[in-house]
């Protein structure tokens, strides 16, 4: 059976084909190739291979647009680095996806599906692809929380939350009024569904809003302290290993 690998990262590209290979003997691999440009290329010049891994995001473009520019009828199984969330979406036509790092067992799983239905195979047509790239271009973040305001249920919007914070196991929204709500979310499940422009995780407890950001100074050991608005009972430092993320965010 022949597979070609689409894989912008070389190091990548080249555990996938040993996995590849050590799931599926009898597999040649014909190529690797990092680009939308290349793939293009190689389709155009070269018999379509049996099967395609396909990253999504590629060196020079989404690899979506592969699709666009030829005719691909060769299946795929979609590699990326995205969470669940966003994947949810690709499990289209393709015959499967695989969540970077990629896991042996489910690549071994996704060619077993690969070799149930490969006399079948179905191209992946313009109408899939649009529905893909919609739901890639376009995640959904929270809009509002539904809270409770004494015997009743109410929603806050986003936009007025300065931070969340976390203290003896519950999350709070912290309001720019000085209001603070419970939000039935932890804070592990709050940091997906925010809008990364505008909110960031500094440490383990604190996902702030960048109006909230009133003053930045120096901290021991490499790290940063915080001055927010309204201003929290606790120091807000963001972890070392979180400041130069931290500084490219601010930095957009």
């Amino acid at each position: 059976m022949q597979v070609l690998i689409v894989e912008d990262e070389t190091p990548a590209a080249h555990r996938l084909e040993k996995l590849i290979v050590k799931c599926r003997p009898d597999v040649q691999i014909v190529g690797k190739l990092e680009s939308v440009k290349n793939t293009v290329k190689w389709f155009q010049e070269n018999t379509a291979p049996a099967l395609m891994f396909l990253d999504i995001q590629l060196a020079d473009n989404l690899s979506f647009d592969i699709f666009r520019q030829i005719e691909v009828e060769t299946p795929v199984i979609f590699t990326t680095a995205y969470d669940q969330y966003t994947l949810q979406a690709f499990k289209l036509n393709s015959i499967d996806y695989l969540l970077k790092p990629i896991d042996e067992e489910e690549l071994s799983q996704a060619l077993e599906k690969y070799s149930r239905i490969f006399e079948r195979p179905e191209s992946i047509n313009s109408e899939t692809i649009n529905r893909i790239m919609q739901a890639f271009a376009q995640p959904q973040y929270k809009k509002r929380f539904i809270v409770k305001a004494g015997q009743h249920l109410t929603y806050i919007s986003v936009s007025d939350i300065q931070y969340f914070y976390s203290e003896d196991g519950l999350a709070y929204a912290q309001m720019h009024n000085g209001k603070r709500h419970v939000i039935d979310y932890t804070m592990d499940a709050l940091e997906p569904i925010l809008e990364p422009a505008y909110f960031f995780r500094l440490n383990r407890k604190v996902i702030c809003n960048i109006n909230s950001i009133r003053k930045i100074s120096p901290y021991f050991n490499s790290r940063l302290i915080l001055n927010l608005q309204p201003k929290p009972a606790f120091d807000v430092i963001v972890s070392r290993d979180r400041t130069n993320d931290f500084k490219k965010w601010l930095d957009r």
